[in-house]
């Protein structure tokens, strides 16, 4: 019974230990798929460059070939399918995630190549993509604008997959490089049938022959290697220098010139660029004098415009004032008028209107006002209103004494 237990519960220890190894297990083949992946691209990326110093890439060039098979496996790297309305998961290209995720890219080529007409299936899409991109020089924004957008990345792709790695990172900065390199492609040509996945030839990268154009020569590097090793190395193996004969010599000199010629394009690149962004920095402090300048402009505008708007808001004051004096002295006048003789109250409305004509003119003078003041005194007021009175009182007396109308 003892031996049974104990059996039964190594039995469930071994299941538990098996259980835990298969995941170790196929943690460890994912990490080591995205490490192949990575450092097979980080290859062919040189190979390209390399081979872009003695000729134009185009899609016959097996480099770009091979680059661009290991571009379309990592971005396919555990992506996830697609779920229809009833429940299946049908396959998804890459280029799916690409035409969301590169939408903030600007000026992007992803409503072009949406309306071509030769490119119908979505994995020849993102075939011509990745040409178009590396024609524009663009195709490392595109990767770092697609990576920005984690939540977009979490959405279309699984757990594990190198676009959520660290690796991301390191895809980004390795297809930096390639901006450098002037491609040429065909639209229309086969290498955008999108029926056959990408297949990856790593023969260039597992074996190595040493040709006459390389700039490194395996005697070279034995020599390094050899020197590099001090236990290996004895008495006997001291000798004297190596004798070349004539076609190592040329193939020296040979090599020696390839190099500087490469060195002298570089450095002719770097001048080049070093120039035009010399030349974008001069016309952006040009355009910043014009700015600055226009700006000072404008506020010296506004300040005189401020200026002349206060200057005639009191000039407005000062005519509201001496609009409200003349309304305070017509009613005074007309209060007088009032009280002294209600029955000539249309001769006041009449002073009353010449007092708002007055004040109704386009210019309102000291003498003018003095003449208002004048004419609508009291004391003046008075004494015509007091002749008029006597006038009228004499009138009828004259009429009642004359022969005509006294009584018979």
């Amino acid at each position: 019974m003892a031996s049974r237990g104990l059996g039964g519960l190594g039995g469930g220890r071994g299941g538990g230990s098996g259980g835990g190894g298969k995941k170790s297990l196929s943690a460890r083949n994912a990490a080591v798929e995205r490490r192949n992946l990575i450092t097979v691209c980080r290859f062919s990326v040189k190979t390209l460059i390399d081979r872009s110093c003695f000729e134009t890439i185009d899609d016959s060039s097996p480099e770009f070939n091979n680059f661009a098979a290991v571009l379309e496996q990592i971005l396919s790297h555990r992506l996830k399918g697609q779920v229809t309305w009833f429940g299946y998961e049908s396959p998804r290209s890459f280029w799916d995630y690409i035409r969301v995720a590169c939408r903030k890219v600007s000026q992007n080529c992803i409503c072009s190549i949406e309306n071509m007409e030769n490119v119908s299936s979505s994995r020849a899409k993102g075939r011509a993509w990745i040409r178009v991109a590396l024609m524009e020089k663009h195709l490392s924004e595109y990767i770092s604008t697609a990576l920005r957008d984690f939540k977009t990345t979490r959405r279309f792709y699984e757990d594990g997959a190198i676009v959520l790695g660290e690796e991301a990172n390191m895809l980004a900065g390795m297809l930096l490089g390639l901006n450098a390199i002037d491609f040429s492609f065909c639209l229309k040509g086969e290498g955008l049938d999108g029926t056959f996945p990408a297949v990856i030839d790593y023969t260039p990268y597992l074996k190595f022959e040493q040709s006459s154009d390389s700039i490194s020569s395996d005697e070279e590097e034995l020599r390094t290697f050899g020197s590099s090793d001090s236990e290996s190395s004895t008495p006997e193996n001291v000798g004297p220098p190596l004798i070349m004969d004539e076609n190592s010599w040329f193939n020296k000199c040979k090599r020696v010139r390839q190099k500087y010629q490469l060195t002298l394009e570089q450095k002719g690149y770097l001048e080049e660029l070093l120039r035009l962004r010399e030349n974008q920095l001069s016309e952006s402090v040009s355009q910043n004098k014009i700015l600055l300048q226009r700006i000072e402009d404008s506020d010296l505008a506004h300040k005189l415009e401020k200026e002349q708007l206060e200057y005639i808001i009191v000039e407005l004051q000062d005519q509201l004032k001496s609009y409200q004096s003349l309304d305070q002295l017509s009613a005074d006048v007309s209060l007088s008028q009032t009280s002294l003789d209600p029955s000539h109250s249309q001769e006041g409305e009449g002073k009353q209107d010449t007092l708002n004509l007055i004040s109704e003119g386009k210019e309102d003078t000291p003498s003018l006002l003095g003449l208002c003041g004048s004419l609508t005194s009291v004391a003046s007021y008075k004494s015509l209103t007091s002749l008029k009175s006597n006038d009228y009182l004499a009138t009828p007396t004259a009429e009642m004494t004359s022969p005509g109308l006294t009584p018979s």
